[in-house]
């Protein structure tokens, strides 16, 4: 699913806190030039927060003037808007795109291909910290040459979020979380059996989100839901690892009774369950854990972050910035100098880690502020910085954060696959006698029709 840890967890706790603020009216894009009146270098950027988020609306303006004067010879022009891909395409024919602009994990692909963006990739030699970036994320903004066209700044990954306080009850060691699919599936039949309503294993089937689950699962085993075909895609589901995913459910669903009675769930059906205390676990990012607490009444010391099971690979998402094809080697230089100042470097980390413990914001899960990027000698600066901000039991998520599981992105037109394994999933839920290889069989015949429309 297209979701930003960071933007995510600050839209659901800052929600409160908004106020209008009246805006100025902003210039125009990159394509008006890359030279202000006073000679220094005109830098149009999006990713400015809407003023219904007051706070970060106020941080990312103090950054910019902060940013400004620690580099007088560049004028940023901030524009609110992330990546709306209704307005992009509009907006990139008119020349009115921004010369550094916010992109999903699952954009640079496309745009790489069509040539639509700048390379970076002599702009970032010599980067303080960029070496210590993790592979997988630089990957996603490089062309199959290895050359540089973004940089990548929060992702979030999937893994199991579970109740401690039921896995103790149950009889299970809350830090010895489950490690496999069976272990998984055995957990959630002793969390079941502590009595009426509770829920061993929640999992999603509806709004896309059975789809995106069925990918997770599949990842984590090792398989794939697309692969490459010539110059487009065909669906790679409808094996072993697709018919493991679907088997597990069904036999949690209908022989051991461990998932529940109802079904066609949504993320808030999930987090609303283990609010109530009566969910053991469901598969999610770090940042479910603060939509819980803070909006289904759960309490930060019940929840603990596990690796994905099985552990062959995790689905990750996540943001960062491109550059507009047009920019000059001015504005390349100055848009990389502003996106590692704002979110690549340990003092800023530690400064925005420090305005989140200030406003009682969590600090210490693997999510923006702390978000986990890094390797080596970076890393280990943003964990000494997550322990002496953290407001959260850091703990409770250490199996997580130590774990190394490979990242794998969100399939090609995701949303329109995910609505199709999402009729996948319904069925295996909600009919006993579901038919796995037909359901697969059907599915992959389906995403291949979609992949060939957009060949």
């Amino acid at each position: 699913m297209r979701r930003s840890g960071s933007r995510r967890i600050q839209s659901a706790l800052t929600a409160a806190l908004a106020a209008a603020l009246v805006l100025s009216a902003t210039a125009g894009c990159g394509a008006d030039g890359d030279e202000s009146s006073d000679g220094r270098v005109r830098l149009d950027v999006n990713g400015q927060p809407p003023s219904s988020q007051q706070h970060e609306r106020a941080l990312f303006e103090a950054d910019v003037k902060a940013f400004e004067k620690a580099n007088p010879d560049i004028d940023l022009v901030p524009h609110e808007g992330f990546m709306e891909p209704e307005t992009f395409r509009t907006k990139l024919a008119g020349g009115k795109l921004e010369d550094v602009f916010y992109t999903y994990f699952t954009d640079p692909a496309g745009l790489i291909d069509k040539r639509q963006v700048a390379d970076i990739t002599d702009a970032v030699k010599g980067l303080p910290h960029y070496g210590d970036l993790k592979p997988e994320l630089l990957k996603i903004y490089q062309d199959e040459e290895g050359r540089q066209f973004g940089l990548p700044t929060a992702n979030y990954s999937m893994g199991l979020v579970y109740n401690r306080k039921l896995f103790e009850r149950a009889g299970l060691d809350p830090d010895e979380p489950p490690a496999t699919w069976d272990e998984v599936r055995a957990a959630a039949k002793r969390i079941a059996g502590l009595g009426k309503g509770y829920v061993g294993y929640a999992d999603l089937s509806k709004n896309n989100q059975g789809g995106w689950h069925f990918t997770a699962e599949t990842y984590s085993r090792g398989g794939t839901v697309a692969r490459r075909d010539g110059d487009g895609w065909k669906a790679s589901f409808d094996d072993a690892h697709g018919r493991d995913v679907l088997r597990t459910l069904h036999d949690m669903r209908w022989k051991d009774d461990s998932m529940g009675s109802k079904q066609l769930l949504a993320d808030a059906d999930a987090q609303r369950l283990m609010g109530a205390g009566k969910l053991g676990m469901y598969l999610a990012a770090g940042d479910n854990i603060p939509i819980v607490v803070k909006e289904f009444d759960g309490r930060y010391e019940d929840y603990g972050l596990a690796p994905v099971p099985g552990g062959r690979g995790t689905l990750i998402g996540g943001e960062g910035y491109m550059f507009n094809a047009k920019a000059s080697r001015e504005q390349i230089e100055a848009g990389v100098k502003w996106i590692h100042w704002r979110f690549l470097t340990p003092s800023t980390i530690e400064r925005t880690a420090a305005w989140h413990h200030e406003r009682k914001l969590p600090v210490g899960l693997p999510v923006a502020p702390t978000a986990d990027n890094w390797n080596g000698a970076t890393r280990r600066a943003v964990e000494k910085i997550k322990k002496e901000h953290a407001n959260v039991p850091v703990d409770n998520y250490r199996a997580f954060t130590d774990a190394n599981v490979p990242g794998v992105i969100e399939p090609p037109e995701a949303q329109q696959v995910y609505a199709v394994l999402d009729k996948t999933m319904q069925a295996v839920l909600t009919e006993e006698d579901a038919d796995i290889p037909g359901l697969l069989d059907r599915a992959e015949d389906e995403v291949d029709r979609i992949y060939a429309r957009v060949r």
